[in-house]
């Protein structure tokens, strides 16, 4: 009978302690949101955004590339989990460049993007 009650409090215990670990990883969504601003400062829908990972960064980061149109409102929101991933680490940080594109327009940006957080620039378009 000694013996069940120690493997029942063993069971118990190795479980809540599991439970206790997985609930200390930190589950924020990773996002960067990019906004599209013409010349005259208008924000711009169906405006063509990439962004690409700069391996050349100082902490280098993984390379990534991601293309996304932005909505009605004028900015692009990129799911950046998949680079938290790749990156690794606690927090993981890299360095993106930004390229917008509408109508023969170009803008381009840079930014630096952290882990489980909302990252947010903005970019605008030549003239």
């Amino acid at each position: 009978m000694k013996h069940l009650i120690k493997i029942t409090s063993f069971l118990v215990l190795s479980a809540l302690s599991i439970g206790f670990l997985q609930s200390c990883k930190n589950k924020d969504p990773s996002v960067l949101k990019v906004f599209v601003r013409s010349a005259s400062n208008e924000l711009c829908k169906d405006a063509r955004v990439v962004i690409i990972g700069d391996l050349q960064s100082n902490p280098p980061t993984v390379a990534y590339v991601d293309t996304v149109i932005t909505n009605a409102s004028g900015f692009a929101l990129f799911n950046m989990d998949e680079f938290a991933e790749l990156q690794g680490g606690k927090n993981p940080t890299g360095y993106f460049d930004i390229i917008a594109k509408k109508d023969g327009k170009t803008g381009t940006g840079r930014v630096r993007v952290r882990g489980h957080i909302v990252n947010v620039e903005t970019v605008f378009l030549e003239q």
